[in-house]
């Protein structure tokens, strides 16, 4: 049964980007996957990271902002 990664908690819910971070990680353990070209079937487009980024949170807690300057 696998384990939990560690990246996944790192992001409240998970959500895409707890999910790139945990395919990163697998990848780096030498799981032999890829990760998707952009545009590809499959591959999360522009629009999903604008939405995901509206709900993403810091690690210490918190809403994600973009920088003002």
């Amino acid at each position: 049964m696998p384990s939990k990664s560690p990246t996944k908690s790192k992001f409240k819910g998970g959500g895409l980007y707890a999910n790139i971070n945990a395919k990163r990680e697998r990848i780096s353990e030498g799981s032999g996957e890829k990760m998707r070209k952009t545009g590809s079937k499959g591959a999360p487009t522009k629009q999903d990271f604008v939405e995901s980024a509206k709900t993403a949170k810091k690690k210490t807690g918190g809403a994600a902002k973009k920088s003002c300057w």
